[in-house]
């Protein structure tokens, strides 16, 4: 049974950092293509970053120069490093590989 499991979300100041971990389990870790996907409130979801098996990383344009995403495939987790976050990166952040899904983190990005 495969298991995406999020934690890292918060509320958070314009500027400020996060980093969000997903943690996998039924899966051979090393061989899957990771993934972070975000859905803002009243919009669909939109992919924001996949790293593969070979730690091949790729950024949407949104994001680029201020997320980093990550993998420790010894921990079988895969990290999301957003760095000068802005109030339009709010969102629920959801770890994704194949057709799995975790239940989500909340990013709140707010003074």
């Amino acid at each position: 049974q495969v298991q995406l499991v999020e934690s890292g979300g918060g509320l958070v100041q314009p500027g400020g950092s996060l980093r969000l971990s997903c943690v996998a389990s039924g899966i051979i870790f090393r061989l899957n293509t990771m993934a972070w996907y975000r859905q803002a409130p009243g919009k669909e979801r939109e992919l924001v970053a996949t790293i593969t098996g070979g730690s091949s990383t790729n950024l949407a344009d949104s994001v680029k120069g201020r997320f980093t995403i990550s993998r420790t495939n010894a921990k079988n987790t895969v990290y999301l490093q957003m760095n000068s976050l802005k109030p339009e990166d709010t969102a629920v952040y959801y770890c994704n590989t194949d057709s799995y899904w975790g239940q989500g983190t909340l990013v709140t990005v707010s003074s």
